[in-house]
């Protein structure tokens, strides 16, 4: 159960309404987005992802983007968002549990798993392998985007934020990862 109140439209009042209203209109309210609708100001610059996740696809293409996304918030272990997007590479066609990349996509998950293990050490080698397939603006937008896909974990994580209906038949497909198990606290 989450950690804060998720907000149902006719709780939603002033500007956290109007958004609520909004959302509505298009069929797109989900539990993190309720869990937003505590303050508009918050769910505004949250919003933002969505600008980051169409400049992504953009640079990179939709599969490559979704893999990404996916290897981000795996790697993070956020459930909520590893459902969607295991969702979405079965979208694809693909099996989470066995994907095969080809050299940009295991370029583009390494450079995932290090932001999100340890930002501070990602390698100039990667960057190096990086440079085959991306330029100094490209990599501005894939580097953004993993900020946005990480503070977005880190609020549904910290919040526990339920699980979207529609998600909970692949409730049984997320496996929270490990690698932080060696980490003294």
């Amino acid at each position: 159960m989450a950690r804060i109140k998720l907000v149902e439209q006719n709780e939603a009042t002033g500007a956290e309404k109007e958004r609520y209203d909004e959302l509505a209109g298009r069929n797109a309210v989900t539990n993190m987005k309720k869990g937003l609708l505590n303050d508009a100001a918050t769910y505004d610059a949250y919003m933002a992802w969505y600008t980051s996740w169409n400049r992504l696809v953009e640079v990179i293409g939709e599969k490559d983007a979704i893999l990404y996304a996916h290897k981000i918030s795996t790697t993070n272990s956020c459930q909520l968002c590893s459902l969607f997007f295991i969702s979405d590479v079965k979208g694809l066609g693909l099996d989470p549990a066995n994907l095969v990349y080809d050299e940009k996509e295991t370029v583009l998950t390494k450079l995932a798993e290090s932001i999100v293990k340890d930002p501070t050490s990602v390698s100039d080698e990667l960057f190096e392998q990086l440079r085959k397939f991306f330029n100094d603006q490209e990599l501005v937008v894939i580097v953004g985007f993993a900020g946005q896909m990480i503070a977005t974990n880190n609020f549904n994580s910290v919040f526990k934020i339920d699980v979207d209906k529609r998600l909970l038949p692949l409730v049984q497909e997320f496996k929270p990862a490990t690698w932080r198990a060696d980490i003294k606290k």
